[in-house]
């Protein structure tokens, strides 16, 4: 997961809506269906839904009452927490 994507995304459900980023992990979930997808290919569309899922559960804390910047610190320290364990 890399915060300048996270952030972003966030950003863009702010100026538009989140259903946006929603359809496109939907569509990039189905894509990983594709049997002729190289390793290479699933890690770039993993990793573009893991960002995704991110900005969502970021712009979730917003929603809730949290800060932004301290939102996005909060998620990446769980993040970076589970990888540690």
């Amino acid at each position: 997961m890399k915060l300048p994507v996270i952030k972003h995304l966030t950003q863009f459900i702010e100026q538009n809506d989140e259903d946006y980023i929603i359809e496109t992990v939907e569509t990039l979930e189905a894509l990983t269906e594709v049997p002729s997808l190289k390793d290479e290919e699933l890690d770039v569309i993993g990793e573009l839904i893991s960002n995704m899922y991110g900005a969502l559960e970021v712009n979730k804390m917003i929603k809730n009452g949290t800060d932004k910047k301290e939102a996005l610190n909060t998620f990446m320290s769980r993040v970076l927490g589970s990888i540690d364990k």
